[in-house]
């Protein structure tokens, strides 16, 4: 099959979006947790978390534009702190539920029967059931004019993880901790480790570790 731009400029809305989100394979899934100045609660799944720097500890997230409230966004900006949260098996259809448009005096911890577990000092919300999570400090917000989206970077300022999932050369395993992954907007997926390979060198053929 061979689809054009001009194959993809029209199909139907829904479906062109089911079509691109899923193209570019496997993201990360992750809950946002967030409260406002005010302590209220919020709680939205996300798949768009990227990796940016390891030095500083830096993460960047896209959120689409501003065509309904966006009370994640909002709390981070209020705020300037969230946490990140790995979805596992047993709350993925909580996480999913998390997308659906409650009001902002609604929490969404409520909403889907999920635990949110305060950070003592900065009062932000950690997913009690999240087996992976960490704390972030807003950093930067940048506008993307080419389609309204915008890109938030923030850095990790602490992280709680499994004991068994943590490996001696500091890589993070996450099948030990029963992180998920996602597909598309609606598909949810367990993963399978083939291997880790050695570090590339032009002289030297990679090798399992």
């Amino acid at each position: 099959m061979h689809i054009t731009k001009n194959d993809i400029n029209e199909m139907e809305q829904r479906y062109r979006a089911s079509f691109i989100n899923s193209l570019g394979g496997f993201k990360s899934l992750i809950l946002v947790g967030t409260a406002d100045s005010n302590g209220a609660s919020n709680l939205s799944v996300l798949n768009s978390l990227f990796h940016i720097g390891a030095n500083p500890p830096l993460c960047g997230m896209i959120f689409r534009p501003d065509v309904a409230d966006r009370h994640t966004l909002d709390n981070i900006l209020d705020t300037g702190w969230y946490t990140i949260n790995h979805v596992t098996e047993s709350i993925y259809e909580a996480a999913h539920q998390t997308s659906a448009r409650y009001p902002k005096e609604v929490s969404e911890f409520d909403a889907v029967g999920l635990t949110p577990i305060w950070h003592q000092e900065y009062k932000v919300p950690f997913v009690g059931e999240s087996s992976v999570k960490w704390l972030m400090q807003f950093r930067e917000k940048h506008d993307l004019a080419i389609n309204g989206t915008h890109m938030v970077i923030g850095e990790i300022m602490e992280v709680h993880i499994p004991d068994e999932a943590l490996q001696s050369d500091g890589f993070v395993d996450l099948e030990a901790a029963g992180t998920l992954t996602c597909s598309g907007l609606d598909s949810y997926h367990r993963t399978e480790k083939l291997s880790r390979l050695s570090y590339a060198k032009v002289d030297t053929w990679p090798h399992e570790i």
